[in-house]
C-alpha cells in the first residue's frame, strides 16, 4: 500500500462533496449569501492547517469507516444539518463518482491532475474570502511539492491503494448508467479504444531484453488504429489547462441533478483486511475537523433535499421543532439509519473519560484543533 495516497483520496471525495452540496442550494433556490457560507464554512474545515498536516504526513489510507466518519463530521462543520439516509446518498455519489475518475485516469500520474481539478474549483468556491483562499493555496502549494516529483511507480502504488479502497463498491448511478459508462451490476465500462496518453508506446510491438538492452523486436497486427495524443501532459500551474476533464464540476450548469442512486443493499463499511477501526484512528480524524457547533442558534440552521423523487413522501418533522425554525435539511432516499455509522458517531457524542494519565493521539490532536 502507498503512504502516500489519503490526501489524493480526501481532496477528491471532498471536492465531490462541494460540487454536489453546491448544485443542491442553487437547485433549491438557496439565498446566495448562505449558499455561500456554507461552503466557506466547510472548505475552511477541510483545509484547517492542524487536519492538513496530519493529512499530509505519510500514512496508509484510512479504512472505509473512518473516512466515512470525517465526512459525517466535515459536511455538518456548517450550518446545515443532514440526516443519516441524507448522508448515505451524498456519500455514495462522491465515492462512485471519484472511483469512476480513478478507473478512468489513462495515466497513473494523472491522478495529480485530476486533484488540481478539484483544487480549481474549490478556489473559485472560495474566492470572495481571502482568509480561506489562503487556506487553499497553502494545500495547492502541498499538493505540488508532494507529488510532483513522484515516479510513475510511485503514482501506480497510489493508484493501487485507491482501488483497493473502492473495490468493494459498485453502487449504481443513473447517470453512468445512462450514458453506458457503468454495467448494471455497477461495475465501470473501461475503454480499450481511443487516444493513448503522450509517453505510452502504440501496441503492436514485442521486444525482447537482455541486459537492459533491446534484442529483438516482433510485430503483430492490432484491429484498432491507436494514436498519441501529444498535448495529454496537463499543466500543474495556478491556472493550467491540466489536460483531462476528469476531476471537474459535471453539475455546474445543471438545475435538476443529473444522478441519482439506484436501490441497493447499504455498503458495507464496518470493516476492512485490519479488523475493527481502532477508537483511536476516529478520534484523530473527527477531532482534527473539530466537533459540529451545538452553540448554533436553531434559527440559523437550514435543510438541503437532495432527493429528486416525485413519489416519496416526505419525512415528517419532529414534534419537538418549532414551525419557524428556517432548517435546510437533506433527505435521501432511505430512512433507516446505519447502524455502523450511527454507532461510531455515538463515540463523539458524549465526552470522553481518560482511564489513564495517558491520553490518545486523537485527544491531543483535538486540544491542537480547539485551541
Amino acid at each position: 500500500m502507498s503512504m502516500h495516497a489519503l490526501p489524493i483520496l480526501f481532496i477528491n471525495l471532498g471536492g465531490e462533496m462541494l460540487y454536489i452540496l453546491d448544485q443542491r442550494l442553487r437547485a433549491q433556490n438557496i439565498p446566495s449569501e448562505k449558499g455561500k457560507k456554507v461552503m466557506l464554512e466547510i472548505i475552511g474545515t477541510m483545509f484547517k492547517q492542524r487536519f492538513v498536516d496530519e493529512l499530509f504526513k505519510p500514512q496508509e489510507s484510512y479504512n472505509k469507516r473512518a473516512m466515512r466518519t470525517v465526512f459525517d463530521r466535515l459536511a455538518h462543520a456548517s450550518v446545515m444539518r443532514l440526516n443519516a439516509a441524507s448522508m448515505d446518498k451524498l456519500y455514495d455519489l462522491m465515492t462512485m463518482t471519484v472511483k469512476y475518475q480513478v478507473c478512468q485516469c489513462a495515466r497513473s500520474s494523472d491522478l495529480l491532475l485530476i486533484t488540481l481539478n478539484h483544487m480549481d474549483a474549490i478556489r473559485e468556491f472560495v474566492k470572495p474570502c481571502v482568509e480561506v483562499s489562503a487556506q487553499v493555496d497553502t494545500v495547492y502549494t502541498l499538493l505540488i511539492g508532494k507529488y510532483k516529483s513522484l515516479s510513475i511507480g510511485e503514482y501506480h502504488m497510489i493508484r493501487q491503494s485507491l482501488l483497493s479502497f473502492f473495490q468493494d463498491m459498485q453502487i449504481r448511478v443513473s447517470i453512468f448508467l445512462r450514458d453506458n459508462l457503468q454495467n448494471q451490476n455497477g461495475r465501470f465500462v473501461i475503454p480499450i479504444k481511443g487516444i493513448l496518453p503522450r509517453g505510452t508506446s502504440v501496441p503492436g510491438n514485442i521486444r525482447c531484453y537482455k541486459d537492459g538492452r533491446v534484442t529483438t523486436t516482433r510485430t503483430f497486427r492490432v484491429s484498432t488504429n491507436h494514436q498519441i495524443n501529444p498535448d495529454s501532459v496537463g499543466n500543474l500551474g495556478v491556472k493550467g489547462d491540466r489536460g483531462t476533464k476528469l476531476g471537474t464540476n459535471v453539475y455546474l450548469n445543471s438545475v435538476v441533478p443529473p444522478v441519482d442512486i439506484e436501490d441497493r443493499e447499504p455498503t458495507d463499511v464496518g470493516t476492512d483486511a485490519k479488523g475493527d477501526i481502532s477508537s483511536t484512528e476516529l478520534n484523530i480524524l473527527a477531532s482534527l475537523l473539530g466537533a459540529p457547533d451545538d452553540d448554533v442558534s436553531q434559527l440559523n440552521l437550514f435543510r438541503l433535499n437532495l432527493d429528486n423523487s416525485p413519489k416519496r413522501k416526505p419525512r415528517r418533522q419532529e414534534s419537538n421543532q418549532s414551525t419557524t425554525i428556517n432548517t435546510l435539511h437533506i433527505d435521501a432516499s432511505k430512512t433507516h439509519i446505519r447502524s455502523e455509522v450511527a454507532a461510531a458517531a455515538a463515540m463523539f457524542d458524549d465526552k470522553p473519560t481518560e482511564t489513564s494519565t495517558q491520553r490518545s493521539k486523537g485527544d491531543e490532536l483535538f486540544d491542537l484543533m480547539m485551541g
